[in-house]
């Protein structure tokens, strides 16, 4: 007798299997080879008779291919880990499971990247239900439609989700960037690497998780100050786990690394290898991140884990938006002024402005022409919400740069202070102009 790979005896069987062997000559079924078997050489997707399913020995024994059996005195039968095979039942199932996975029946993908995980979906937010090691053999079984994987900017990766199976029999979703596929006909099928102890880090795991938002993010959700423009460019940092590709992605900078897995290097803080780059937590919700630059300088980064979505914020933001329009828009939506002309918006954002020459070019840019859009961008200052209900953007067609101005609402029309640059601290209306441009219009018809 001898073992094979898995610690499992080639005939003659276990006591157990002997035993069953002699409780039950019938055949159970038909079924399908998943995984490669190398002694004997049977490769996988073939169709095999199932005699005997030993849960004490965890193998199923199995006849060989027809016309496969290993000379007129081997063995008829010989035994398959129980994840390695599927049975099917009749012949006719197993053949048409057979034809199903024809397409990747000798397809394996080997792991470059230690740490890759694979999942309970093929989404990068799902479950981790496995993390191979580098040059570990995975079965492939489909190509899978899932949530496309994104790096920091929002962008999709290159690559696509396939449903895969590890030696131990775990099933799940990797992303294909990290592996390199190839057909398996015959002869090793494992690649010989050092054994590593498999150490969980559940810190890490957590981090990896999460999605890491810039400090200024953080800042805006506090002060309840929400910059849309900037939200939609999704910067951030990605610590890419299911491509093997961290990337930063804050204005002015837009950097990846790829790296072939993360390691420990002291209490709470990884080193991304064959990179320069390290994180560290400095809380629960905080990250540092740390690289060394071109010129050789060492650069930190900040990050946080954000209580909301981006997505959400996004949304509430919108929502906030078309709330304070609408209000604006069902007051008029035409004013007018004896000396600024006719303002009218339309349902969708858009308006007509006439009769404004008495504003340029000292408020309205000479290029700019008599159409454009609002924008509900701005906010106030404390101590100028006394005085005014909010504050807009104006962006002509033909210029580029917004003008802006603070607003409120009576019941005999609409008042308008124009803002300067100089009165603004990012998208907040912080201070009046020292000389007040003040507009009154009336609502059409009043």
């Amino acid at each position: 007798m001898r073992l094979n790979r898995f610690g499992l005896f080639f005939f003659p069987l276990s006591l157990a299997g002997v035993l069953l062997l002699s409780a039950c000559s019938g055949r159970l079924g038909w079924g399908v080879l998943l995984w490669s078997s190398q002694e004997p050489a049977v490769l996988a997707g073939s169709v095999l008779p199932v005699y005997i399913r030993s849960n004490i020995d965890k193998v199923w024994v199995v006849g060989f291919p027809a016309g496969s059996r290993p000379g007129r005195d081997g063995p008829d039968k010989f035994e398959v880990p129980l994840p390695h095979f599927e049975l099917a039942g009749s012949r006719k199932k197993a053949l048409a499971r057979a034809q199903a996975m024809a397409g990747y029946a000798r397809t394996y993908a080997e792991n470059l990247q230690d740490g890759l995980p694979i999942r309970e979906h093929p989404d990068n937010s799902a479950r981790r239900v496995y993390r191979l090691k580098t040059a570990e053999i995975i079965k492939v079984f489909a190509k899978a439609e899932g949530t496309p994987a994104v790096g920091a900017s929002g962008d999709p990766l290159p690559g696509d989700w396939y449903q895969v199976m590890t030696e131990d029999g775990t099933m799940g979703f990797c992303f294909s960037y990290r592996l390199k596929f190839f057909e398996h006909e015959g002869g090793p099928l494992a690649v010989e690497t050092e054994e590593q102890e498999d150490q969980e880090d559940p810190e890490l795991d957590r981090l990896l998780a999460r999605s890491w938002s810039p400090e200024s993010y953080l800042t805006m959700l506090n002060t309840d100050r929400i910059d849309l423009e900037e939200l939609s460019r999704h910067w951030g940092f990605s610590p890419g786990q299911d491509t093997g590709i961290a990337h930063i992605y804050v204005p002015s900078l837009d950097r990846s690394f790829p790296y072939t897995g993360i390691r420990p290097i002291g209490s709470r803080a990884w080193r991304f290898e064959g990179t320069n780059l390290q994180m560290s937590l400095r809380s629960d919700t905080t990250l540092a991140v740390q690289f060394t630059e071109e010129g050789g300088a060492l650069r930190s980064l900040i990050f946080v884990a954000l209580a909301a979505k981006v997505e959400d914020l996004i949304v509430q933001e919108n929502g906030r938006r078309e709330e304070l329009f609408r209000n604006l828009y069902e007051q008029g939506p035409v004013f007018t002024s004896n000396n600024y002309g006719t303002l009218a918006f339309n349902a969708d954002g858009t308006l007509i402005w006439t009769g404004n020459r008495l504003l340029i070019p000292q408020v309205i840019p000479a290029a700019a022409r008599q159409t454009g859009s609002i924008v509900m961008d701005l906010y106030l200052a404390p101590a100028l919400q006394e005085r005014y209900q909010g504050a807009f953007s104006l962006r002509f067609d033909g210029t580029s740069a917004p003008v802006r101005f603070m607003y409120t609402l009576d019941t005999q029309g609409l008042r308008i202070e124009y803002a300067p640059d100089t009165s603004m601290d990012g998208n907040m209306v912080a201070r009046r102009a020292s000389s007040p441009t003040v507009i009154y219009f009336y609502r059409a018809g009043f």
